[in-house]
């Protein structure tokens, strides 16, 4: 190693970790052991090793510090020596060890970080700042997206790979992309050797993996085996993934998972860590998390934060906060498959957009099954998990359409794209913020694993051949997300008051029965109505837009419903029809058929029909007529008069 000196009056506070300057290195550590150490060393020198020991008096707490003046080769290591024990530095910004993903070998190597601040040139990075209405969320795994070999990208599972799958995604209508746990994690499942529970070795590999990465791990460096290359750079790699999802307009949403062991002062530097330094516009917050603490700091209140529920956190200005779980899923998968007593749950999922936090609405998760299997399975099938089948929720709330598993059957899978249709419909036609989990676009499935936690296999990657063999549902995935985002009145920043308080002559939003306006309550209705009046929604030119009416139709049974009658110069138009499997479900814009009979529409049982009020020039123009001879007439009387 090459000389360096050890500056004991240093009184400037280091954040925890490596802080590096000009000359001087400045190290600080939180350890409860009696003696510490700095170990340096060069992986290809051995006989460089050198350890500095840490002063005791300059010790505060159990925070240990160390600033050293010198200069080290680029190649230089550290760790620390606890008690004896070398220990990686639990703030490490990057490290070495683990870059062979799922390598048993892995348990057996004490990570080490470089002695050195890597540089990166964001160049004129920006982030685009979208607010959560206007927001659509695509979740994946940075292993899954890509390591299918139909996913014909180069340095497959990595950052590298899913950069080059972000035109898809953005053609396919995300604003946001959602990852799973991507900071450094041990991925090799261990346990104690059973024979000897005291022995000091390694503990043994299991065999399994955990594929998802929900588990403690160093949470201020990226994982390493997600970068790609002979020269693993993973802070460069996932710098570089952040960059290229700013320049297509889109945001990043990073999950961070924390056991409930951490303090709550560690929790809220990792989140401002990873908004600072990495340039993440939201953080998921899994697990057990101080959320009130992260909740109110002013240093994120311009950062996504999603968490299962804020409580009384006060949220002052603006909407950054959203809750995120599973109570959407429930209650319109129930609605889906035809449960009864499911009318008023669908009305408060449609409409809920609450003004003090945001709500993520999603029909398939990780944890669970996903949509097509959603419709293919009544039970779970997680043997390949090896816990005999007793992992994992047994309440799915799924429909296999009759039929358990893949099947061939035209009439099946008719009834199954159907299902698939009504579900996404659900999703991007409900007020919260869509999230739409990765595959789901073209029926990806997992044969029933409703658990895939350790499967690192095609049970969990992206099979990209379903994009040709399910194009129907991509299709109409893309068009319901599109139709989204062109409409403001599914998209509202505030939550509708039921009420006409623009004195247009229609409520923002309203409920009905197979009667307009007779909403209808009882415990065997699957059939609901929901107007949405165009007034009430604002395009960014200004102009209002269109009245919809959207009708659930349920039961298993066709229905004919009344549609609430338009102002004068419009009429009724179908947009979607998700019973029909000729046109997929949809017209495209503009080429909306007009409803026959404006007074009833017939819907196909397990169907969603979406209406839309179009201004037809005849009728405006008669209505210009009457109201220019109104005019004129009431002239002549005045002047009568």
């Amino acid at each position: 190693m090459e000389h360096y000196k050890v500056i004991n009056e240093c009184s400037q506070r280091y954040p925890m970790g490596l802080t590096v300057t000009d000359k001087v290195i400045h190290v600080s550590v939180a350890s409860s052991a009696e003696s510490l150490s700095l170990v340096l060393y060069r992986k290809d020198q051995p006989e460089s090793e050198e350890k500095i020991p840490m002063d005791p008096a300059r010790r505060q707490g159990d925070v240990w510090n160390l600033t050293l003046e010198g200069r080290w080769p680029r190649g230089t290591m550290y760790c620390f020596e606890m008690d004896g024990e070398r220990k990686p530095d639990p703030c490490g910004r990057e490290f070495t060890g683990w870059e062979r993903w799922g390598d048993p070998e892995n348990v057996k190597h004490v990570l080490l970080s470089p002695l050195y601040e890597d540089t990166f040139d964001w160049k004129e990075d920006r982030a685009p700042g979208i607010p959560f209405h206007e927001s659509v969320i695509y979740r994946c795994h940075v292993r899954g997206m890509t390591c299918h070999g139909s996913s014909k990208v180069r340095n497959k599972g990595t950052f590298r790979a899913l950069t080059e799958k972000l035109t898809y995604i953005k053609d396919l209508g995300a604003t946001a992309i959602e990852l799973m746990p991507v900071n450094e994690f041990q991925e090799v499942i261990t346990r104690k050797r059973e024979w000897n529970p005291r022995d000091a070795r390694e503990p043994e590999p299991t065999g399994k993996l955990n594929y998802w990465g929900y588990t403690g791990g160093y949470y201020y460096a990226p994982k390493a085996s997600y970068s790609s290359g002979l020269k693993k750079r993973p802070v460069r790699e996932f710098k570089t993934l952040v960059r290229e999802i700013h320049s297509l307009g889109m945001e990043l949403i990073i999950e961070l998972y924390f056991s409930g062991e951490e303090s709550p002062a560690s929790v809220l530097d990792i989140v401002r860590f990873w908004v600072e330094e990495y340039h993440v516009d939201g953080i998921h917050l899994v697990g057990r998390a101080p959320v009130d603490l992260i909740g109110r700091d002013p240093y994120l209140s311009r950062t996504k934060l999603l968490a299962t529920s804020w409580g009384d956190v006060d949220r002052g200005p603006g909407k950054h906060l959203a809750e995120c779980h599973d109570g959407f899923l429930t209650d319109m998968r129930r609605v889906l498959k035809g449960d009864e007593d499911q009318i008023r749950p669908l009305m408060y999922r449609v409409s809920s957009n609450p003004d003090r936090h945001g709500v993520i609405n999603y029909m398939a998760h990780s944890n669970g099954f996903t949509m097509m299997d959603m419709v293919s399975y009544d039970r779970k099938h997680n043997e390949a998990n090896g816990e005999n089948n007793r992992d994992g929720s047994d309440y799915n709330y799924s429909w296999n359409c009759g039929l358990e598993g893949i099947s061939k059957k035209k009439k099946l899978m008719s009834m199954r794209r159907r299902q698939i249709r009504n579900a996404m419909t659900m999703v991007f036609l409900s007020q919260g913020t869509p999230l739409l989990l990765a595959g789901d676009e073209f029926g990806n499935s997992k044969s029933g694993n409703n658990n895939s936690y350790c499967q690192d296999n095609e049970i969990s990657w992206l099979n990209w051949n379903q994009l040709k063999t399910n194009k129907e549902i991509y299709d109409f995935a893309r068009h319901i997300i599109g139709f989204r985002k062109a409409h403001p009145v599914f998209h509202m920043e505030k939550e509708a008051l039921n009420m006409d308080y623009l004195a247009c002559g229609h409520p923002d939003l309203s409920f009905h029965g197979e009667k307009a306006w007779r909403p209808e309550y009882e415990n065997f209705r699957r059939q609901l109505g929901v107007l949405y009046c165009g007034d009430y929604g604002k395009k960014p030119d200004g102009t209002a837009d269109d009245y919809f009416y959207v009708i659930y139709n349920m039961h298993w049974e066709p229905h004919e419903f009344g549609p609430p009658r338009l102002p004068k110069n419009r009429l009724w138009h179908v947009s979607i029809d998700t019973g029909r499997d000729d046109i997929n479900g949809y017209y495209s814009d503009g080429q909306e058929p007009l409803l026959e009979n404006q007074t009833v529409c017939a819907v196909q049982g397990r169907s969603i029909v979406v209406l839309v009020g179009k201004v037809h020039r005849e009728l405006e123009e008669e209505t210009t007529k009457k109201q220019t001879t109104r005019s004129k007439k009431e002239k002549a009387d005045n002047e009568k008069i």
